[in-house]
């Protein structure tokens, strides 16, 4: 039998570490707050007493989703003053969240660009609910209200997020079809060849932040961004290429400038046809695409 080399708090943290991350992650849409909520919630956690913690892991998604709280309500003022649309920042992730279909479509950038409308507590109450499932008498500990205004929250925020998510979801596969036209068309600069795999009323939200170059305002239409995208490719004289990967849970575009990479296209497929872009250009929501971030909706036991 090996000696354990690390104490039981911490041995409990690290077992539910992904979770929280994922908790943070929803409710924030930012990996590097989503880690500064964790590390808040550390040190909480080491300074509880832990003989009276009867649930470690509801102890600990309570203090992530205070810790997330205060962080959304900061993150909304600084949103106000972003200079262009503000997307979540992508995440690089595995295989198996792919496979977990109830993750990857929280996940989902469109899923997570609807998120954003939400008021802070109806997004922490629809993500504890409807995504980890928590029961609502967990929640009202966790958000500081009583159950029954969280049934309240929770049916507005579900029937709020209900009226603007995809009405229609594609298969992997399809998805993977209509990334892959998308990227021939836009290495060989093919109009006609976007115009195919784009939906008519296509949208295409891009984020810069400032930083770099990005348009200010939602394109819509087909025509519109096909030429919106063509158009950008004539102004420069750099080979432009396209990586095949997954970003939160679904196929994803890492675009490259002469190899350089310039930013991140998530899209929104609904039958063969993109219906919605994201495309993150903003280097500082550009980290998290080198690796593989772990995500997951359960905690993983501690080995002894």
């Amino acid at each position: 039998m090996s000696e354990r080399t690390t104490d039981p708090a911490t041995e409990t943290f690290v077992a539910h570490r992904n979770l929280l991350f994922t908790v943070a992650y929803e409710m924030l849409g930012s990996a590097a707050d989503a880690e500064d909520v964790l590390q808040e919630t550390w040190l909480r956690w080491v300074k509880a007493d832990l003989e009276q913690v009867q649930d470690p892991r509801a102890y600990l998604v309570r203090i992530t989703t205070r810790q997330a709280l205060n962080r959304l309500r900061t993150m909304t003022r600084r949103k106000e003053a972003y200079v262009g649309p503000w997307l979540p920042e992508p995440l690089l992730t595995a295989p198996d969240v792919a496979e977990d279909v109830e993750l990857s479509e929280s996940l989902s950038m469109a899923l997570m660009c609807v998120l954003e409308t939400l008021a802070p507590t109806e997004r922490a109450v629809f993500v504890l609910r409807e995504v980890f499932d928590v029961d609502y008498d967990e929640i009202a500990a966790a958000v500081g209200k009583s159950p029954d205004a969280v049934r309240q929250i929770a049916h507005r925020a579900r029937r709020h997020v209900d009226a603007r998510r995809p009405r229609r979801t594609a298969s992997a596969s399809e998805t993977r079809a209509a990334v892959e036209s998308f990227r021939r068309a836009l290495e060989t600069g093919d109009l006609q060849g976007l115009l195919d795999v784009l939906a008519p009323d296509v949208v295409l939200v891009s984020d810069g932040g400032g930083v770099k170059q990005a348009a200010l305002r939602p394109i819509v239409s087909a025509d519109k961004v096909a030429r919106f995208i063509i158009g950008g490719i004539a102004k420069r004289t750099v080979a432009l290429t396209g990586d095949t990967t997954q970003v939160n849970g679904s196929p994803a575009l890492v675009l490259r400038m002469d190899g350089e990479m310039d930013g991140v296209l998530a899209v929104r497929v609904e039958g063969a046809r993109i219906t919605g872009m994201y495309y993150v250009r903003n280097p500082e929501k550009l980290t998290r695409v080198g690796s593989e971030t772990p995500l997951t909706l359960r905690s993983v036991p501690s080995t002894e």
